[in-house]
C-alpha cells in the first residue's frame, strides 16, 4: 500500500475509533517513500572478487555471504576457480548462496552441451550466460550471425531442460561493423524464445551505448542485469554511485525486477572485497 492510500485508509476508520491519536502521530514518522521498491536479492558477479577466489575460493565466499549478498553468478571460463561441481554445491549450501547463473565460454555450445545442462541443474542455475564471443567476431558481421544461429540451436535445448542460454553484452559489441553494430544484428537474428539477454551497463556505457534506450526497446529481452557504475569519460568502472549512471532511474524502469538477476560487477577495484561490500551498500539504499 502507498503512503498516500495508507492514510487514506486510516483517516476513514478516525471518525469511530478511540485509538486514531496514536495511530495519526505514526502516520508521521512514515518514510517519504513507504512503497518505493527495492531490490529484494542482491548478485555478486565472482569475477569482481577473482583474486580472492583464486586463493581461497571457499572463504571468499563465505564472507560475499557474510556481507549480504544473497546469489552469486559463478565463472565455468574459470573452470569455478579449480572446484568441482560438488564442491561448488557443497559450499552454496552451506552459506545459503544462490547461484542463479554461471557464464561460461561460447565454446561450451558446440560440446557436450546436454552435460553443461545437466550440470547447471545440479547447481540450481536458471541461466547459462555467454559473456563474448571468439576473436573472429571482432571484424566479421558473418561471424555474428553464424553465432546466432548457433545460439538458437542451443538455446532450444536449454529450454527443453528447463533452463534458458543467454547472451551477455562487451563494450566492442556496439561498435560498427561495416556501418552495422553487431550487438544490434545477434540480437535481431536470435529467438526471443530460446535466447536471452544479459544486460552489462557498465559495457554498454564503455562502448558508447545507452543501456537505458536498450532496455526499453529490447525490454522483453532483458532478464539479468549486470549493475557497473563507470567513470565520466567511460573509460573504466568505479564504485557505484561514484560515476556517471543514474542506477536508481535504470532498475526503477525494469519491469518484474523481483524476478531477474541483478549481479554487482566492479572489474578492476583495488580492494574487491572492501568495494564488493561498499557497492552493496550502496544499492541496499536505493528506492525506485
Amino acid at each position: 500500500m502507498k503512503r498516500r492510500d495508507f492514510v487514506g485508509t486510516i483517516g476513514a476508520v478516525a471518525a469511530g475509533t478511540s485509538v486514531l491519536p496514536s495511530l495519526a502521530r505514526a502516520i508521521e514518522f512514515l518514510p517519504s517513500n513507504a512503497g518505493a521498491a527495492s531490490l529484494k536479492r542482491i548478485g555478486l558477479e565472482t569475477y569482481s572478487v577473482r583474486d580472492r577466489m583464486k586463493i581461497d575460493p571457499d572463504g571468499t565466499l563465505r564472507a560475499v555471504r557474510a556481507m549480504g549478498y544473497t546469489d552469486v553468478e559463478l565463472l565455468w571460463q574459470f573452470d569455478n576457480f579449480g572446484r568441482t561441481t560438488a564442491q561448488v554445491k557443497a559450499v552454496l549450501a552451506s552459506t545459503g548462496l544462490k547461484a542463479p547463473s554461471a557464464h561460461i565460454a561460447p565454446e561450451i555450445l558446440l560440446k557436450d552441451w546436454n552435460k553443461s545442462l545437466d550440470t547447471a541443474k545440479e547447481l540450481g542455475h536458471e541461466y547459462l550466460i555467454v559473456p563474448s564471443l571468439p576473436a573472429e567476431t571482432d571484424t566479421s558481421l558473418d561471424a555474428w550471425r553464424v553465432w546466432a544461429d548457433r545460439f538458437n540451436t542451443a538455446g532450444d535445448a536449454a529450454r527443453r531442460a528447463g533452463l534458458w542460454l543467454a547472451f551477455h553484452n562487451e563494450p566492442s559489441h556496439v561498435k560498427a561493423i561495416a556501418h552495422q553494430v553487431p550487438y544490434d544484428l545477434f540480437i535481431s537474428l536470435t529467438d526471443p524464445s530460446t535466447v536471452r539477454l544479459q544486460l552489462d551497463v557498465g559495457n554498454m556505457l564503455q562502448g558508447g551505448g545507452d543501456p537505458m534506450a536498450y532496455l526499453t526497446k529490447h525490454e522483453a529481452r532483458y532478464h539479468s542485469f549486470h549493475i557497473k557504475d563507470v567513470v565520466a569519460d567511460r573509460s573504466h568502472d568505479t564504485e557505484l554511485g561514484a560515476g556517471i549512471f543514474d542506477i536508481t532511474t535504470f532498475l526503477g524502469a525494469v519491469k518484474n525486477l523481483d524476478t531477474k538477476p541483478v549481479y554487482v560487477e566492479q572489474e578492476s577495484p583495488k580492494d574487491s572485497l572492501a568495494s564488493a561490500k561498499r557497492n552493496l551498500e550502496y544499492l541496499r539504499k536505493l528506492s525506485f
